[in-house]
């Protein structure tokens, strides 16, 4: 029963959590689901990114996102092969999406954990749909801003949660980030910037 479990939470890495949802694709009943997901916190298979927002009230109220640590695992439970990204299958091409934002995640909580200052994650989401992958606030209230996007090109809407957020917080924006398969970085607006997913190893 738990490894069918892990497998629906898999097909929700990178998204807003729904336990119910999850359990009742395990055959389980949803208190249950919330007890096997943590065991799978206990033994680093998942983890949640809680939303984030300027107010106690307004993270504790949303949603978090949850991830799988491993996405070598997710493509494997989501039975993501290379034939079914070369064809672009629409259900593969979304599921890579996701499974590539929980790769770039993992990786800046990584090596966000090398540092000494104190850091907090989470996501951010308006009620009108603009969001923002993750958000990665300073302890001195500074935020940086970080939106994933599985394509090797980006349009100016890639960057409307970016742009909200930047204008929400004003100088407590330190900046935006739009991480893409493409090969070119730019400066694109204040303190808005696309760069290659690479960047984060050069």
């Amino acid at each position: 029963m738990l490894p069918a479990f892990l497998r629906t939470v898999a097909a929700q890495t990178g998204q807003l959590l729904n336990i119910a949802h999850a359990a009742r694709g395990a055959g389980i009943k949803p208190p249950l689901g919330e007890d096997y997901l943590r065991l799978l916190e206990a033994v680093f298979l998942v983890h949640r990114i809680p939303a984030w927002g300027m107010t106690l009230g307004a993270r504790v109220n949303k949603l978090p996102k949850i991830h799988l640590v491993d996405s070598g695992l997710g493509g494997w439970l989501l039975g993501l092969t290379e034939r079914a990204l070369s064809r672009r299958v629409p259900v593969a091409m979304t599921e890579f999406g996701h499974l590539l934002e929980t790769f770039a995640v993992n990786e800046l909580l990584k090596q966000g954990s090398w540092i000494d200052e104190s850091l907090r994650y989470g996501h951010y989401r308006t009620s009108d749909g603009h969001e923002v992958d993750l958000v990665i606030e300073h302890h001195d209230g500074r935020c940086f801003a970080i939106e994933i996007k599985a394509g090797v090109s980006y349009r100016p809407d890639d960057l409307r949660g970016l742009t909200r957020l930047r204008d929400k917080l004003g100088d407590a924006f330190a900046c935006g980030i739009l991480l893409y398969l493409g090969e070119r970085g730019a400066h694109v607006d204040d303190r808005l910037y696309v760069l290659p997913l690479d960047r984060l190893w050069s």
